[in-house]
């Protein structure tokens, strides 16, 4: 290899990825954020009209929608501005999250290329959000996997369930070889 030559990226196996995550965890609160104007709370964060309000959030993303799981919806927000989207998700090893991805990554980047805030939550604001949010990360900000779970833990801890670390997996991958293929 030439010293300029950079080694070919790698997506980690889930086991780094858990221990990464789990690595000098210290207390977060209830809403973080995580990236600028872009925020992972939990669900009293999001029933919260006034904290909203008071923390300039414009979107809420909620990973957990449904009558089932946390039903806020856009009836919810009616009597405020706040843009919302959600996601029908259970937060269990063998729910596919990766179809709501890029639709995901879409409304959080178009939110915040209008200078809005955007909250991405579901109960506790660790498996799901935290998974979307990351998957935001490396679709619209082109991180890595590795890099966009550094940038998150910086603020909060997360902890997103085994099957939705190996789709951010499979999604890191993908991106890294669509990146490659985009260079060469």
């Amino acid at each position: 290899m030439k010293p300029e030559e950079e080694p070919e990226y790698q997506t980690p196996p889930t086991c780094d990825l858990l221990s990464l995550l789990l690595k000098n965890r210290r207390p977060t609160g209830a809403v973080n954020e995580v990236w600028p104007n872009l925020y992972i709370g939990d669900v009293a964060t999001a029933q919260d009209k006034s904290l909203l309000r008071d923390l300039g959030i414009t979107h809420v993303v909620n990973a957990a929608d449904g009558p089932q799981h946390i039903d806020t919806g856009p009836c919810f927000y009616k009597d405020t501005t706040i843009q919302y989207h959600g996601v029908g998700a259970a937060d269990c090893k063998d729910f596919d999250l990766s179809p709501f991805f890029t639709e995901t990554a879409d409304f959080i980047h178009g939110a915040l290329s209008q200078k809005g805030k955007v909250l991405v939550h579901c109960a506790r604001g660790i498996s799901r959000s935290a998974t979307l949010v990351l998957a935001f990360l490396m679709i619209k900000e082109r991180l890595t996997l590795v890099e966009a779970a550094e940038a998150v833990r910086r603020h909060r801890n997360i902890l997103p369930n085994v099957g939705f670390l190996n789709q951010l997996c499979n999604l890191d991958s993908f991106l890294a070889l669509q990146r490659k293929n985009n260079i060469t």
